[in-house]
């Protein structure tokens, strides 16, 4: 066995594997650059680090399933009210996770609630490690009757329980009957002061009777949610409407 194949051996069998694709080239550059055994080693732990923390964020972005597209990039900002924009570097940083504040966001359909907490929440993955998951309200909570029913709704719990963030999209649009109102109840309670969500509705709380039906319920979910939260009203114009009329007008 050459010596250069026993080095790909024992790179694998640490499951280095970066180091096994990388290391050849570096030595050629460490006797070129007359690096120090140190330095060499540097550079090789670095390569390594490195493509270990982009396949990690990689991961954590499949499970989030964030919507695709929706990024800091391609949301234009100059849109957003001007408080909803101000909160913006502060939901960037990401303190409001580790202190489990849910952040809620509100506005008519077409108004970028989606678009705003879906780039936030892609940012805070790539930037600050967390582990977030992207659902509708609709789609968590036929999730939950189906795991109470076959008795493993506390594991189902225990499962979204490692996300730092849920961001339960469009919970407007739930419309339940008593049975879905109580999972979806009961899921915020146990999140309550311990992991962070963020919500965006096309209701405002007052309006909120629709989806809990119960008047008792329906203060007891709002004041989970706004004890520790940060509220966005986007109180703007439609983006797809404005969308829709610059298409009519190219037309």
């Amino acid at each position: 066995m050459s010596k250069a194949k026993s080095i790909d051996v024992l790179l694998r069998s640490l499951c280095l594997t970066t180091m096994v694709k990388q290391h050849d080239t570096l030595t050629k550059a460490a006797e070129k650059e007359s690096w120090s055994y140190t330095e060499y080693l540097r550079n090789l732990c670095e390569v390594e680090l490195s493509e270990r923390q982009s396949r990690s964020v990689e991961r954590r972005l499949k499970r989030a399933a964030l919507p695709d597209g929706k990024t800091m990039e391609t949301l234009d900002q100059k849109k957003l009210p001007v408080p909803v924009r101000r909160q913006i570097p502060r939901l960037l940083e990401g303190s409001f996770v580790g202190k489990a504040e849910n952040v809620l966001a509100f506005g008519l359909p077409g108004r970028g609630k989606t678009h705003l907490l879906s780039a936030i929440a892609r940012e805070l993955v790539i930037q600050k490690d967390c582990r977030v998951l992207f659902t509708t309200g609709f789609h968590l909570v036929q999730q939950m009757l189906r795991a109470k029913r076959d008795l493993e709704l506390e594991k189902l719990f225990k499962k979204l329980d490692r996300f730092d963030v849920v961001l339960l999209d469009d919970i407007g649009y739930v419309q339940q009957d008593r049975a879905e109102m109580e999972v979806l109840f009961t899921f915020m309670s146990e999140r309550y002061e311990r992991r962070s969500l963020m919500i965006t509705s096309n209701l405002v709380f007052s309006e909120w009777d629709r989806i809990f039906k119960d008047p008792m319920t329906t203060a007891a979910a709002i004041d989970r949610l706004v004890h520790h939260s940060i509220i966005l009203e986007l109180d703007t114009e439609s983006y797809r409407a404005e969308e829709a009329l610059k298409r009519k007008k190219k037309g």
